[in-house]
């Protein structure tokens, strides 16, 4: 079954639903039209195949901080990739019940290395990409995964890249399959402890790449509004980078500002898929949960 598929000429209607476990079920904001919002994993049961109005939205990539043993604060890491968003108006769902989840954010790993967010999907075939976790900062004797200073990983947006550990700068990594944006690129002032890192890409907007002249993180990229359950909602914002002078500022749409030098960066916000800001101080920042949103009739 494809991801998304236009309103048919076969005669297939709306979808109905005929229960549902794990939801917040509003009859009223919409009305004539039922919506389902899933903080958390459960599922739905349709009658007949038929379309959706749905929103789904990945779990936000961590911030991550210095990837070096040695001193803390000898890194800078990068700001978190904001959730992959897939929205349809017309989304073809299968008769019988779908099993609903919701991705976490990700979370903190060995050495500052933060995780990239998990999907959220409904149904296995309807899905938003994780984000993608915030690059490592280089340490003063070159970064412990092997690198001076990682790039963002991929995900729904790219997380923002880590310090590098010359003075170059490293570009964040692109989105995958088109629901968000690449993560900025990082700096390096002359010393590996002296740098600033990328900000992590929103489903709006790219993550900002650090800036040299005043050594500030990158801001996170922006997210997107929904209006899907009745009121406009912001969703997906990317993290801000880590800063040597002060971090990027999250984007909107839940992102995690990121930290100053030893500082670690906040966490992005449950329930919109934001990235974790970066930061140093060997801590990461987790990325904000995901959310699926169904609206029937």
């Amino acid at each position: 079954m494809p991801l998304f598929s236009p309103v048919s000429a076969g005669g297939v209607g709306r979808a109905v639903v005929t229960a549902s476990s794990g939801a917040t079920v509003n009859n009223t904001a919409r009305a004539p039209k039922v919506v389902y919002t899933f903080n958390g994993s459960g599922s739905i049961t349709f009658g007949a195949p038929g379309y959706v109005e749905t929103l789904i939205v990945g779990g936000g990539g961590a911030g991550s901080s210095a990837g070096y043993s040695g001193s803390l604060g000898s890194g800078i890491g990068g700001g978190g990739g904001a959730g992959g968003v897939f929205y349809s108006a017309n989304a073809l769902v299968d008769a019988g019940t779908q099993t609903v989840t919701v991705g976490a954010g990700g979370g903190a790993g060995n050495l500052a290395v933060g995780f990239s967010g998990y999907a959220s999907s409904v149904g296995g075939s309807l899905i938003g990409i994780g984000g993608g976790s915030g690059g490592t900062g280089a340490g003063s004797s070159g970064d412990m995964g092997g690198a001076p200073g990682d790039p963002g990983s991929g995900g729904g947006s790219g997380g923002g890249a880590g310090m590098a550990n010359h003075n170059t700068y490293t570009a964040g990594q692109n989105m995958i399959s088109g629901q968000g944006n690449p993560g900025g690129s990082s700096w390096t002032g002359g010393s590996p402890a002296n740098g600033s890192a990328g900000g992590g890409g929103g489903v709006g907007s790219s993550g900002g790449s650090a800036n040299s002249s005043a050594n500030v993180g990158g801001n996170g990229g922006n997210g997107a509004t929904y209006n899907i359950t009745g009121s406009a909602v912001v969703y997906a914002g990317g993290g801000g980078g880590g800063g040597f002078n002060a971090g990027g500022t999250g984007g909107s749409g839940g992102g995690g500002a990121g930290g100053i030098n030893n500082n670690p960066g906040t966490s992005g916000t449950a329930y919109t898929g934001g990235g974790g800001g970066g930061g140093g101080g060997y801590s990461t920042s987790a990325g904000g949960s995901g959310i699926v949103v169904v609206v029937v009739g």
